[in-house]
């Protein structure tokens, strides 16, 4: 009889020691892989970065004065146009979504495509853009990157604004109604003030998703080698695709050394908006 209420205890043990230590191998495992591709990144793109290569212009390969600026300059113009188209809806649409249309159809639906948004391959994004902005137009811009990556932000935003605003006690909108607001000026001036936050924590994070995208580039922005002066009619450079040219399509060692540049630039800059979401915008109740 003993054996037999000992074996259960035994075995969820078991089992617990066993999730806990398969759990903290796929930890070490994640953290090793970032860890190793950091260090590939920084350890061949170090060589490469110093003031020329970063305030100077791409280049072909053996004319002097070549650098990645004009790369950096056009990437900063796309990323910023993209956030401009969709931030705003975004969050409008998750205010909605939280406020107004928790159980309506209406909501559900927009809830659902966003979910299915999210799930698009970002090669599909660029395909569609490139079939609807840059066929009609006959040319590649700046503008057309910037709808490709609108719509990758788009349904990130929007969900992360849904979900931080659902996390606010209804107490607080009880509150504001009974002091005399309407629900709309509750939802704008409390209600959002108080998720305001894990708005901007959502906000950052879908930037820093969609600043590492290359196939919507290739279809839409494209690549060039001058100053990003065409931003709504010429190809405009960015570094993602500047890295997949550099890595793929040059025999010479030089610029494979000048691409690896670029991408630790763009990996340092995404894990640095990563950890200051985090750092910055970290919940006290936590600390």
């Amino acid at each position: 009889m003993s054996n037999f209420r000992r074996r259960p205890l035994f075995r969820r043990k078991l089992a617990d020691n066993l999730i806990r230590t398969f759990s903290l191998l796929t930890l070490c495992f994640a953290l090793f892989c970032m860890g190793w591709i950091i260090w590939a990144t920084f350890s061949h793109g170090i060589k490469s970065i110093n003031w020329e290569f970063l305030t100077n212009s791409s280049k072909p390969w053996g004319v002097p004065m070549n650098g990645i600026a004009n790369a950096i300059i056009g990437s900063l113009l796309i990323t910023v146009g993209a956030a401009l188209i969709s931030i705003p809806p975004a969050i409008l649409g998750g205010i909605y979504l939280s406020e107004f249309g928790r159980n309506t159809r209406m909501g559900n639906y927009l809830r659902f495509g966003a979910n299915v948004m999210m799930g698009i391959p970002s090669i599909i994004t660029g395909l569609f853009v490139y079939a609807i902005i840059v066929v009609p137009t006959g040319h590649f811009s700046g503008l057309a990157g910037s709808v490709a990556l609108a719509i990758i932000m788009f349904p990130i935003v929007l969900r992360t604004t849904e979900d931080i605003l659902l996390m606010i006690p209804d107490s607080l909108r009880e509150s504001a109604l009974a002091l005399g607001m309407s629900r709309t000026r509750a939802t704008l001036k409390v209600i959002c003030r108080a998720g305001r936050t894990g708005m901007v924590t959502g906000i950052l994070l879908a930037i820093a998703r969609a600043g590492g995208e290359t196939a919507p580039l290739l279809f839409t922005a494209m690549w060039s080698d001058a100053w990003p002066t065409g931003y709504f009619t010429q190809p405009t450079a960015n570094l993602p695709v500047l890295i997949n040219e550099y890595a793929t399509n040059s025999p010479y060692e030089g610029v494979h050394t000048m691409g690896w540049g670029a991408a630790l630039l763009v990996t340092f800059a995404i894990l640095g908006m990563n950890i200051f979401c985090r750092l910055i915008f970290k919940d006290p109740k936590h600390d």
